[in-house]
């Protein structure tokens, strides 16, 4: 299956390297990376182009996502049964990939929160109302989307841990570890994608919404 993990992760790059933040802004005759942070993801989105561009953008990203976990399913389910969460996993890795290191603008992407929302849908969406509900307070109680991004990250991976080891996950008990570092990879990238907010966080400098 080594050969299918490495499809998968690239399967998932590519359906990463739609960088919707990127691709609105030149639709827009602007380049987002110019306006703002200068990141392509939804906040900068947001609050440089308005409030639509921001929905279209987390869509967009989002779905990248979902669509990559679905199209490994759709490839290998019948091929790998027993493996296919496993595959699930590097799918969503490699569309986090591909958001945050798309090789066309040399390796300066996002931070892959929305992509990695969109791979929770897809792969453990039981993870999907708790995670929506850590964000949602973070936002409009404390108004930090970077609280909230990184809550998201951490209440993934747990909840991952919670649904596989209860059997809700739907995978073999031997596949499990793997699944789980592959997901505490895609919550690690999101910490470290962070690390200028958490440091604008502890300084007391950190952007509102």
């Amino acid at each position: 299956m080594t050969i299918a993990r490495v499809i998968s992760v690239i399967i998932g790059y590519l359906f990463g390297l739609f960088t919707t933040g990127y691709f609105y802004s030149r639709h827009a005759h602007v380049d987002i990376r110019q306006m703002g942070s200068g990141n392509i993801g939804t906040t900068n989105t947001f609050r440089t182009l308005g409030k639509k561009a921001g929905i279209i953008v987390f869509l967009g990203d989002g779905f990248k996502g979902v669509f990559a976990v679905l199209a490994v399913w759709l490839i290998f389910k019948g091929q790998y049964p027993q493996g296919i969460k496993i595959l699930e996993a590097y799918a969503g890795l490699g569309a986090v990939l591909g958001h945050n290191f798309p090789v066309h603008l040399k390796f300066k992407g996002g931070k892959g929160i929305a992509t990695t929302s969109g791979m929770i849908l897809a792969f453990c969406p039981w993870a999907v109302p708790v995670s929506l509900a850590l964000f949602s307070l973070s936002v409009f109680v404390k108004r930090y989307v970077s609280v909230g991004s990184l809550l998201v990250c951490a209440g993934f991976f747990i909840q991952t841990v919670i649904f596989g080891q209860t059997g809700i996950l739907g995978a073999p008990k031997n596949a499990l570890p793997e699944i789980y570092i592959v997901v505490g990879v895609v919550c690690v990238l999101g910490v470290i994608r962070h690390s200028s907010n958490i440091k604008r966080l502890l300084n007391g400098t950190e952007n509102k919404v």
